[in-house]
């Protein structure tokens, strides 16, 4: 695939999943803004549309000389794709927001007197956080994930027509990708807060543990919105239109 300043950023994070890093670096959204157009995220962030494309090629480049002979996301089925999904991003957030949240209480009492207010306001960003995911991820889990598999083996003759309770699956879908922008909102939130993660002199081991978790969380949740919107959602959508219902 070419990369150009028109490409838009979710056609290149799928394509080249290792453009990801760059893309964090620079300031560039590609879960929630992923539609957007190089050149448009580009203007945005007052960088040269040309050089970013052409620092992007270079790590498409790199990457498709490594590139192994495992299928891409984009190129597998979709229940598998919505088992991976399940298996290592739901995975992770069950185990570490109540992990983190535990770490979060621990630092704040230990550093209350000099950091209690900074802490305090990070907490208020990260329950809600907590609380909208894993509602999120049950939505997915019970609805969404559940009708996909439905569609897909139906398709293939593995199946029973499944049962459209929600109208259309594009309504689930933009209710999940508006979740998503949410859970994007309280992460750049958190990060503010904690001025980019940056550890006070005085920082413990918990205290570099909870950030170092929390940098892992956005990464994680980043990259879990990234497949959804821009590789299994799309793909769900298209599905569902060959379905007679």
């Amino acid at each position: 695939m070419r990369i150009d300043e028109s490409t838009p950023i979710a056609d290149i994070v799928v394509a080249y999943p290792q453009t990801r890093r760059l893309l964090e670096e620079i300031g560039i959204d590609y879960c929630c803004g992923g539609r957007q157009t190089l050149e448009r995220a580009c203007d945005a962030q007052g960088l040269s549309p040309r050089e970013t494309a052409e620092q992007l090629r270079r790590i498409a480049e790199t990457e498709a000389a490594r590139k192994s002979g495992r299928p891409a996301l984009s190129e597998i089925p979709l229940a598998e794709l919505a088992d991976y999904v399940v298996e290592t991003h739901h995975t992770f957030l069950k185990s570490e927001l109540p992990r983190l949240a535990v770490l979060l209480q621990r630092v704040r009492t230990v550093h209350r007197q000099r950091h209690g207010r900074m802490l305090d306001a990070l907490g208020v960003p990260f329950d809600r956080l907590r609380t909208d995911v894993e509602m999120h991820l049950a939505k997915e889990e019970d609805i969404l994930f559940p009708l996909i598999r439905e569609m897909e083996a139906f398709l293939e003759g593995n199946g029973p027509e499944p049962m459209m309770y929600c109208g259309s699956i594009e309504n689930p879908v933009t209710q999940m990708e508006y979740e998503h922008e949410i859970a994007g909102a309280f992460l750049a939130e958190m990060r503010r807060i904690a001025s980019d993660y940056d550890l006070p002199p005085d920082a413990c081991e918990s205290f570099k543990a909870l950030y170092d978790g929390l940098r892992q969380l956005e990464d994680n949740l980043h990259e879990h919105i990234h497949i959804e919107n821009n590789i299994l959602f799309p793909k769900a959508v298209r599905l569902a239109a060959r379905v007679p219902i």
